[in-house]
């Protein structure tokens, strides 16, 4: 924990108890993480900048209270503009100047009675310089109002006025100028420490404070000399004893027992030694400056009262003390029962961890019972004592409870060599004496844990004499010799480190111990040079053999075929395994100290020209296989005197060279020259094959049956519409088809050049190759007739319309327009026309990619050879073809079915009209029968509108319109026949009528007369 930084210690108040102990955590500078020394440079600036800072707020305001002054002399009622002379002769002006100047008397006696009275305001050196400051500031204000004009003026009045006041005046105004004098004297020289005070009290750390005390003590002793003041015991005693309280302050504040034992060991055992280094500064720097002053004879000697100044300070630099020696002993257990122990010895790690917590902490528990207790105050001087008695005690008993347990565990150790090491160590570690000794005493146990790892290690390498347990990427013989070697390393490091203690080995267990140690090493040794010479003389039979073998081996993929035929071989690397392991092993026991046979040391020394030849080989048998891969069965026979050639190049790698031959980079080069040469022509071969295969593509993607886009929902196209527009789009598309698969010829022939170098389009050599793409454009052909049949199947039979037919009276029928045999007809001849298109691929001639001449047939009938003749055989789409047209029918009989429905309506066009009417007419109906009749027909006029006029089945939508327009006409004539012979009826009705009222008139008129 750092000591108080500047603000910290601004914050904090001056006294202290043992409650108001803050916490480490109020002490912590909030700095950036920087190295120790620039760390401390920072602290040093920011501490002189908020010095200076406060210094020149300070300078301000005693400037501020200068100039305006606590205390305002009043100054007279009357003008004092005239002449002294007048003035004095004046006795009315005399008496009121007399009554000011008894206010002034006043005014500074009660203002210097004051000021004596005053006391410093703390108990730290800055209290006291602050306090003559405060004295300085109100004395000079009324020093310096004494000297305005005014005032003199007033004074020489009453002085030549003869005033008795002229006798009480003067001491007033010397008492005033003294102690204005003593003040400023003393502020001057003040200053001069004041910034030692500072560091003192607002310091960041006691490496601050450690400096500043000897310049500190210096500037005092430049004051006792100088000063007029400072320079008596009654002076400097106190200020002395002000210093020394800060500083034993500043250490109680850093220093907090409550805490302390809880903090790093390392930073706790720093601050309290930074602490007594300062306590101890303190007074030897007193010592010091005190024999200066008396070698230099200026100035009075020192012979300040030691008890106030020294008596606490001395004290709780001997608390430091003790708490230094407290935290070492805390170390000393934290090293001994450090892992170190627990990992040679075996010791649970929690029983180690209570010891040495025991032996850190037991002292700390004794301060914590008396709370109100502070352990720095002098009063509580027995009650340390009595905790460092017991602290002692108890160190006593950890350590005797510590040597029986380090005596039980070093009978079970669990490394002689870190057993070793640790003791070596607790020779230079400070550490328990009583423990160190203890542990001094345990070199016949490490002997003891020696002599069982050596038996350990023999019985492992008994064990796996015949298998041992081999490195990572180490060969057989050179792994087993550096598993042998690390074992015997594992006793061999232990005893050459016992021999570094002088007698260790001299006793009887040492000397039984170094002959175990022999026994073991002769064995590991006999068996290390058996398993040399074993591979010495392997090496030298079988290595001029294997330097003999070809670069390649070849092999057949297909087992019966000739082991000496080239043709689909497959070549692979021939680098025995063998030679690579005596590579490495030469390499390792070269690296063991072994002399090896002078053949495998060049045969080593070759390992990076063979690592080059090998991956080369590799890598180009790698570029040969993969181009064979790319090759299809009809490619490889096109290439097949090419790969031949190819693999006469390679030949040599497999019949003539070896791995001692001069030659085997040019062989390596010549072979990459040849697949280079080879993988041109496959690449160019492969770029005709994908132009085909382009060309294949976009044919087998033609769509065959497009038809007519609606023009709106409602409006679609008719039967006959419909297939005249897909068979004009067909007929454009086949034209384009028909041009692509003209062009796969010449591109053959460009293959042709390629391979045989010639363009006649049927060379013997590409016959399979013209078979293979013919093949392709059967199967492309068949796949499109068979994507497009299958296809329209599918939108024949969905449930979106695509063209539509009429519905009209054909009395006595109503029937489809067109009608139903003739759309299967369309239907069928568009099924047709999309097999037939295939007539347009004309085959190839036999062993060549040139076009079939149309030959004779019976008679004399020329015949186009193409793909039609083998496609339209093909089950599928004849299966297609057939069900489309069945499909067809399907819906077209699902539809007349629905036209059932409106036979209801036959009688309207079935019976003869007039012969009805005529028979209706001749019963002389009433006019009832006619009215329903006429409400008959009429309602059937108006129910035909509500019946749907659209039907859509499928691909198919039934036009109900003109079926229902005409069965409305043929009612609305049935109504108008009927309206006719109601008329005729009515009027010969009507002209009886009219006859017979004539004879009435007659008959009445005759009866007149009469």
């Amino acid at each position: 924990m750092p000591a108080l930084s500047f603000n910290q210690h601004k914050d904090t108040s001056v006294g202290f108890t043992p409650a108001d102990l803050s916490e480490p955590s109020e002490y912590k500078v909030d700095l950036p993480s920087v190295p120790g020394e620039a760390y401390h440079s920072i602290q040093l600036i920011r501490d002189e900048f908020l010095m200076n800072m406060q210094k020149f707020a300070d300078s301000i305001q005693r400037t501020i209270q200068q100039l305006e002054g606590e205390i305002k002399l009043e100054m007279p009622s009357i003008s004092v503009e005239r002449e002294v002379s007048d003035l004095a002769a004046d006795p009315e002006a005399v008496e009121v100047l007399e009554q000011c100047v008894i206010n002034w008397l006043n005014q500074i006696s009660a203002a210097v009675e004051d000021q004596l009275k005053k006391t410093p305001q703390g108990n730290g050196p800055l209290a006291e310089i602050e306090f003559w400051r405060e004295r300085n500031a109100t004395l000079s204000a009324l020093h310096e109002q004494t000297k305005l004009p005014v005032v003199r003026k007033v004074l020489e009045v009453i002085k030549e006025s003869d005033s008795m006041l002229v006798a009480n005046l003067q001491p007033v105004l010397t008492e005033l100028f003294k102690l204005h004098m003593e003040a400023s004297d003393n502020v001057r020289f003040l200053s001069t420490v004041e910034r030692h005070f500072k560091n003192i009290t607002h310091g960041s750390s006691f490496h601050v404070v450690l400096e500043t005390i000897p310049s500190m003590m210096s500037a005092l002793k430049m004051v006792w000399i100088i000063s007029r003041h400072y320079n008596k015991d009654e002076r400097m005693i106190p200020l002395m004893e002000r210093i020394a309280w800060e500083i034993a302050e500043r250490v109680c504040k850093v220093v907090n027992l409550r805490t302390l034992f809880k903090e790093n060991r390392a930073s706790a055992q720093h601050k309290t030694s930074e602490a007594r280094n300062t306590l101890h500064m303190w007074k030897k720097a007193y010592f010091d400056t005190r024999a200066k002053i008396e070698a230099s004879g200026r100035g009075a000697r020192w012979e300040f009262d030691r008890k106030r100044l020294f008596e606490r300070t001395d004290y709780m630099a001997s608390i430091c003390q003790d708490l230094c020696d407290i935290l070492q002993v805390g170390r000393e257990f934290y090293n001994i029962f450090g892992p170190e122990l627990k990992a040679v010895t075996g010791i649970p790690k929690r029983h180690l961890m209570m010891l040495a917590v025991q032996g850190g902490t037991a002292w700390s528990p004794h301060w914590e019972k008396p709370r109100g207790l502070d352990p720095f105050s002098i009063k509580s001087s027995s009650t340390g004592n009595d905790v460092m008695d017991d602290f002692k005690i108890e160190v006593l008993v950890i350590e005797k409870e510590a040597k029986k347990i380090i005596d039980e565990s070093f009978k079970t150790l669990r490394s002689a060599e870190a057993a070793f090491d640790m003791l070596l160590k607790f020779k230079h570690i400070r550490s328990r004496e009583a423990i160190n000794r203890q542990m001094m005493m345990k070199f016949n146990d490490i002997l003891a844990q020696y002599c069982k790892e050596i038996d350990i290690i023999n019985k492992l390498f008994v064990q796996n004499l015949d298998n041992p347990t081999l490195y990572k990427n180490h060969p057989p013989v050179a792994g087993a010799i550096y598993w042998e070697r690390s074992l015997f390393f594992r006793i061999k490091h232990t005893i050459l480190r016992f021999q570094e203690v002088e007698g260790i080995l001299d006793s009887d267990r040492g000397r039984e111990v170094k002959q175990k140690y022999l026994e073991v090493a002769r064995a590991m040794k006999d068996y290390e040079d058996r398993k040399y010479e074993q591979w010495r003389e392997a090496t030298e039979l079988i290595l001029p053999t294997l330097m003999k073998k070809s670069l390649l081996t070849k092999t057949s993929p297909i087992a019966d075929e000739v082991a000496n035929s080239d043709k689909g071989a497959v070549f692979a690397i021939n680098f025995p395994p063998a030679l690579k392991e005596i590579i490495i092993e030469t390499k390792y026991l070269e690296q063991l100290g072994f002399s090896v046979p002078e053949l495998a040391r060049n045969v080593a020394l070759q390992e990076d020209k063979f690592l080059r030849h090998t991956e080369g080989i590799q890598r180009m048998l790698d570029h040969y296989h993969m181009l064979i891969g790319t090759l299809n069965e009809a490619e490889s026979l096109l290439l097949d005197d090419h790969s031949q050639e190819l693999i006469r190049v390679f030949r040599s790698g497999y019949k003539r060279l070896n791995w001692n031959s001069l030659g085997i980079a040019d062989y390596i080069t010549r072979c990459k020259q040849a697949i280079g040469k080879f993988e041109s022509l496959v690449h160019q071969i492969h770029k005709n094959a994908d132009d085909i295969s382009n060309r294949l593509t976009l044919i087998e993607s033609i769509n065959l049956f497009k038809y007519p886009a609606p023009k709106s929902e409602e409006d679609l196209p008719g039967v006959k519409e419909f297939f005249e527009h897909i068979e004009r789009e067909r007929a454009k598309d086949v034209d384009h088809m028909v041009r692509w698969y003209l062009t796969i010829g010449p591109l053959l022939t460009k293959v042709e050049g390629l391979v045989i170098h010639t363009n006649t389009g049927k060379a013997p050599k590409l016959a399979s190759y013209y078979e293979y793409w013919e093949r392709k454009i059967y199967e492309v052909l068949t796949k499109l007739i068979l994507k497009n049949l299958r296809s329209f199947n599918s939108l024949i039979l969905g449930n979106v319309p695509l063209f539509q037919t009429d519905t009209i009276l054909t009395a006595p029928e109503i029937i489809f327009h067109p009608n139903a045999s003739e759309i299967n007809k369309l239907c069928v001849h568009c099924v047709r026309n999309c097999v037939d298109i295939t007539k347009h691929f004309v085959r190839w001639m036999n062993g060549s990619c040139i076009e079939c001449p149309p030959q004779k047939g019976e008679e004399e009938e020329l015949v186009i050879i193409s793909f039609y003749n083998d496609i339209s055989l093909n089950p599928q789409i004849t299966e297609q073809a057939v069900m489309i047209p069945q499909n067809v029918h399907r819906i077209l009989i699902s539809l007349m079915k629905y036209l059932q429905k409106w036979k209801r309506y036959r009688p309207l066009w079935k019976l003869d009209k007039a012969i009805v009417l005529e028979k209706f007419a001749a019963k002389r109906p009433p006019c009832v029968a006619y009215d329903e009749k006429l409400q008959f027909y009429s309602k059937i006029a108006q129910d035909v509108l509500h019946h749907p006029l659209i039907k859509d089945e499928h691909c198919i939508r039934l036009q109900l319109g003109p079926l229902a327009n005409t069965v409305q006409e043929n009612a609305k004539s049935w109504v108008t026949s009927l309206g006719k012979l109601l008329n005729e009826s009515a009027k010969e009705e009507l002209h009886t009528l009219c006859e017979e009222m004539e004879v009435a008139e007659r008959w009445v008129q005759s009866n007149r007369l009469s």
